[in-house]
């Protein structure tokens, strides 16, 4: 009997041994997903501390009977934090911005103008139209007042009272309302961002590089996006959440590029192509849609150095150079997509035969015939063809590779 209640004594310990251990390891799991609120960044906690005032206000305001009696109330967020929150406009980090300040010396104006700093747009069809606050623009746009309300532009606009002050989110972009409010059906009195409007395209492009000048927008006149007429809402839409980042049109960069590039996008639907339909990389790893020093808004000075942003191991230099592939990748390859191997705009030895005729090998004209399956196989046109023998085809470093054989 004593054997039996000291036994059921050790499994009870044993028990609130366990129990305890539980308890720590919930303690210290909740202080990991819980970390303490950081000073340098908007966090989840911010957000849950002020989601019960906004709550009882946005209550208030639909009890009124009024919608428009306080349309545009004041945010729960305090200056300071989106002061935290808000990114440049150029959207460089602070320590490229620091180390680079101007990539191009003949564009040294300047930083980039803060969110919470935009002045009033000025409207050359409307030169003396003047400032009338938000909560009129909203008596009648009541629905683009839901949409927007969200937008990181909104909301910076109403947090900083730096050039504009709190009431005038709507004319930071859309310049001084006065004419328009006293004409409304007539176009022109306030500036509208639509490929119908009779806003030019460069009132509207000027609005955005305003604040959004520099950075990756340093070469934007004279783009053949800009010289096509572009604006840039025909790529964005700061009015709606369409996008994860970038205030797209669309729901990627991908989609919005192919708007347009509809031949371009495609070329990926082609057995070998770039993994850009898989998710792996975007059109903007190597294009800059908003202007570059050369033709294509390839993002660094020749296609070559583009392609070996990735494919460093091409690069060289090599011993024994295939002047082809020093002077340009797209002598041989379609960067898009190929019904080819590795890219390739025509089947190998074909793609070859362009440059090699009566070189090394008898000049005999290789067809579809020369194939495994074919009338007459040729072993030239068999497996990798050229490859299999000229294996380092991009260059050689091998005392013996003059031929690029190894």
């Amino acid at each position: 009997m004593r054997s039996g209640g000291l036994s059921r004594t050790i499994v009870l310990l044993i028990l609130f041994v366990i129990a305890g251990a539980l308890l720590v390891a919930r303690h210290a799991t909740a202080q990991v997903v819980h970390p303490a609120v950081s000073s340098s960044a908007l966090t989840e906690q911010d957000f849950s501390r002020i989601l019960p005032t906004m709550t009882a206000q946005a209550a208030a305001n639909a009890d009124d009977g009024n919608p428009h009696a306080n349309a545009l109330p004041a945010s729960a967020l305090t200056t300071e934090d989106f002061k935290r929150m808000l990114p440049r406009t150029d959207m460089r980090s602070d320590t490229d911005a620091n180390a680079h300040p101007h990539a191009h010396a003949f564009l040294a104006d300047g930083p980039a103008t803060s969110f919470d700093g935009a002045p009033i747009a000025k409207n050359p069809l409307a030169s003396d139209a003047v400032a009338i606050g938000a909560k009129s623009c909203v008596a009648c746009h009541a629905l683009e007042n839901v949409q927007a309300s969200h937008s990181l532009h909104v909301r910076a606009f109403r947090a900083g009272a730096a050039g504009t002050g709190a009431a005038a989110a709507c004319e930071s972009c859309h310049g001084p309302g006065s004419e328009h409010a006293k004409d409304p059906t007539k176009p022109g009195l306030i500036i509208a961002f639509t490929r119908d409007a009779k806003t030019p395209i460069d009132t509207q492009a000027g609005v955005c590089l305003a604040c959004h000048k520099g950075g990756a927008r340093q070469d934007w006149i004279g783009s053949v996006h800009q010289q096509h007429q572009l604006g840039c809402t025909d790529c964005h839409n700061p009015m709606a959440k369409l996008s994860a980042e970038g205030v797209l049109a669309d729901n990627s960069i991908n989609q919005v590029c192919a708007t347009c590039h509809q031949d371009i996008r495609d070329k990926f639907n082609r057995r070998s192509h770039m993994p850009l339909p898989e998710g792996q990389m975007s059109c903007a790893d190597c294009h800059n849609p908003h202007g570059t020093l050369t033709a294509d808004l390839i993002k660094t000075d020749t296609v070559n150095e583009t392609c070996y942003a990735c494919h460093a191991e091409k690069r060289g230099p090599f011993l024994f150079e295939h002047a082809p592939v020093r002077e340009n990748c797209l002598a041989c390859h379609d960067p898009h997509g190929s019904n080819q191997q590795a890219l390739l705009t025509l089947p190998v030895p074909m793609l070859c035969q362009q440059c090699h005729t009566m070189t090394g090998h008898p000049n005999d004209v290789l067809t579809t015939a020369g194939l495994a399956t074919g009338p007459a196989p040729d072993e030239r046109l068999i497996g990798r063809a050229c490859l299999t023998c000229h294996a380092n085809i991009h260059g050689s470093n091998n005392p013996s590779g003059s031929r690029f054989h190894k």
